[in-house]
């Protein structure tokens, strides 16, 4: 779908420049010279995009961004704006401005930043279309990128296998919700799931956590008890972090999956199993083989069938049915009426680099619902981290072969971040202007009051 964007500059060289360049780059480009002739284009056509600039005689910039916003609120603004006047730019993205551009415009820095632009509306937009999307067939995972539709047709094809299944993935990425859904498809849906994570039980308890154990069969066992095995007869049993199984452990754990058979503690009854294993890890297995930690073997019996969701970062397309979907779940949780996120937010949660991943961003959207007081959820209802400090996480470290422009982002930004975002004490820090910091910022693609 092309993009229908209005160019609005009383000078006409940049006009005819804007318009140009924005046509040269595939979108359908109307031209106004004044803010009075861009309200009565506005209001009498759809615009998708409007890229204005900021200072104009009569109705100017900052005038016409609030009556755009008052009247056809989902047009994404642009501002044009000079040095001297990008305080008054941050102010208008407070406002609802989308960002701005400082002059002189090059093409690209103009191109770049309205297919920016153009990318959350196609996003918004595909996201309102989606009345019912695949949550609906596997429970919680929420996703259209090209990456999840993938594994969700690969859960398909599989789910009713009876071959292991080894879910890979970062932390917070959703392995087990994978893991619930391949149950859950599967023709074992009416038998049990069963969870256990070899990580959070010392060595002797995951063995009998697993196994189960006999009466009198070690200090403490009062009562006989069946272990995961048996009691995921006929089901899935799910082996969380599979890398922190001990070693004694996992020569088991490869004796059962062969044999699917299994031994009570303390009993020489062997006891049948009918069982699917999925095993999840964050960790890179291979590398575990080489140091001696995971049994190879055991690695080929679980990577039958392999499943590696992506981290968020890859499939950014997502993020918008992600934040509808926890602010739905939030809303239930805490009885708020919260709609959706605004496009500043959506901006910042578009660039972010998500180290933690869905997890963190589900913990993002729970606490701007929480603690929201508008249906809209804004700037202010997020940490500043989501803006500013953990971008510099992103540079590790200043390091020799790093370049000047990377250190100066890393130290620039963890300046920032130690002094809570205070412009005026960085700079002093720093031994720079104020200027120079909100500049800088606006390089980043930051707002100075971020």
């Amino acid at each position: 779908m092309k993009m229908n964007i209005l160019v609005v500059d009383d000078d006409k060289l940049a006009n005819e420049f804007f318009t140009v360049t924005l046509k040269r780059g595939g979108y359908n480009v109307d031209s106004v010279f004044s803010g009075e002739e861009a309200f009565d284009a506005i209001s009498e056509g759809a615009y998708d995009i409007v890229v204005t600039d900021l200072k104009m005689k009569g109705m100017d910039g900052i005038d016409l961004l609030k009556s755009i916003k008052k009247n056809q609120p989902e047009t994404v603004v642009v501002l044009v704006t000079a040095y001297g006047t990008v305080e008054n730019a941050v102010k208008a993205m407070k406002i609802g401005a989308y960002d701005f551009l400082l002059k002189p415009v090059t093409p690209d820095a103009l191109e770049m930043l309205v297919e920016r632009a153009a990318e959350l509306i196609r996003l918004r937009n595909e996201n309102r279309r989606l009345k019912s999307d695949l949550a609906d067939r596997f429970g919680n995972i929420i996703g259209k990128s090209s990456k999840m539709k993938k594994i969700f047709e690969f859960i398909e094809t599989t789910a009713d296998a009876r071959s292991t299944v080894l879910v890979t993935g970062e932390s917070g990425t959703g392995k087990e919700l994978v893991a619930k859904a391949i149950h859950y498809s599967s023709n074992r849906k009416d038998g049990p799931f069963i969870k256990l994570n070899c990580a959070a039980l010392p060595e002797n308890l995951v063995e009998a956590e697993l196994f189960g154990y006999e009466k009198g069969s070690f200090t403490g066992a009062v009562r006989q008890r069946k272990g995961k095995f048996e009691l995921a007869h006929n089901g899935t049993l799910l082996l969380d972090e599979i890398s922190e199984m001990p070693m004694g452990l996992q020569a088991k754990l490869l004796r059962v999956l062969q044999e699917k058979e299994i031994e009570r503690i303390g009993s020489s009854v062997t006891i049948e199993i009918d069982v699917r294993i999925i095993a999840t890890s964050n960790r890179d297995l291979k590398e575990f083989i080489k140091k001696g930690n995971f049994r190879e073997d055991l690695y080929f019996r679980l990577n039958v069938i392999p499943i590696h969701i992506v981290p968020l970062r890859e499939r950014m397309e997502d993020i918008p049915l992600l934040v509808n979907h926890f602010i739905k779940k939030y809303n239930k949780e805490n009885d708020k009426e919260v709609t959706s996120v605004n496009d500043d937010v959506m901006r910042l949660l578009l660039k972010y680099h998500w180290p933690g991943n869905v997890r963190e961003l589900e913990n993002y959207i729970e606490r701007g619902v929480v603690t929201s007081s508008d249906n809209t959820l804004k700037r202010t209802d997020f940490p500043s981290d989501l803006s500013l400090g953990k971008l510099a996480d992103e540079i590790p470290g200043i390091d020799i072969g790093m370049s000047l422009a990377d250190s100066e982002k890393y130290l620039i930004l963890k300046t920032l971040e130690k002094y809570n975002g205070n412009k005026t004490k960085a700079a002093e820090v720093l031994d720079v202007t104020p200027r120079t910091i909100r500049n800088k910022l606006a390089e980043y693609n930051l707002d100075s009051d971020d």
